[in-house]
């Protein structure tokens, strides 16, 4: 399944279930940030397409000041209906490539982006990130991917028949994906940038268990199965589902991953 920037708009399509459907991130994840970049509170943050507000809402009960920039017009409206008893959080419906920035000059001590980073031009996006940070302003990045731990459920060895099958594959691509403790960093790519020095990266896995409604929720969050075509999906689902009824459980563990790269501005 393709990752083309292109794609980017089709999130807008899961507005409603996004929120629900998507996994939180490790509370370690927002510990071992503002322990890095040594941020409190009344520090001003900005978040780079924050979807419905779910890396936004621990950081806003934290007592932060975010100004959140989301691309979609509907995940804009559903952040501003999660993060509604949070009066000092904003949220602007633009790209954050395009959008002109606060008035009277950059405030914010940290930018930070949640499983958006690899949407954004990347002719651009340090850049803008740094224009946008005061003095020693930090850049945070992380992610979360599927993860293949040792003992990783042997579910997704299966499924990936029928994605051959569909054509909905990545030719090439290593299979099964490299461990977590293999995933790479940004930490080179934020070095060459030129315009931030890395100070720190952290990796995290975990795991949660889904019935097969569940995960096909969770799919249907991703760019690749909402730009799908339909007959393509049913069949995927249904197997899906088929394979999870012949559990005894009928239940499934996706183990994520995550990986944390903060840099410094320069």
């Amino acid at each position: 399944m393709s990752d083309d920037r292109r794609l980017r708009t089709t999130f807008d399509e899961a507005a409603v279930s996004y929120q629900s459907a998507r996994p939180d991130y490790p509370g370690q994840v927002y510990a071992d940030l503002l322990d890095v970049t040594g941020l409190n509170p009344p520090d001003r943050l900005l978040e780079v397409g924050c979807g419905p507000g779910k890396a936004t809402l621990p950081l806003a009960r934290a007592g932060f000041a975010i100004t959140a920039v989301e691309l979609g017009p509907a995940l804009a409206e559903q952040a501003r209906h999660n993060l509604a008893g949070f009066p000092d959080v904003e949220v602007v419906t633009a790209s954050f490539e395009d959008w002109p920035g606060p008035a009277g000059g950059p405030p914010f001590g940290l930018v930070y982006a949640a499983t958006a980073w690899a949407w954004i031009d990347p002719a651009v996006k340090y850049a803008r990130a740094a224009e946008l940070l005061r003095p020693g302003g930090h850049l945070a990045v992380w992610n979360a991917v599927h993860g293949f731990p040792a003992g990783y459920d042997p579910f997704f060895e299966q499924i990936q028949e029928v994605y051959v099958e569909l054509g909905e594959d990545r030719p090439g691509d290593r299979w099964p994906p490299p461990p977590p403790e293999e995933a790479p960093d940004l930490a080179g790519e934020f070095e060459e940038s030129g315009h931030f020095e890395p100070v720190a990266v952290r990796r995290y896995v975990w795991g949660i268990r889904y019935t097969a409604e569940e995960y096909i929720a969770l799919l249907d969050t991703f760019s690749g199965h909402i730009a799908m075509g339909p007959d393509k999906r049913d069949r995927l689902y249904g197997e899906i589902r088929r394979r999870l009824a012949a559990r005894p459980d009928g239940r499934l563990t996706r183990h994520w991953a995550s990986v944390l790269t903060v840099g410094r501005r320069r």
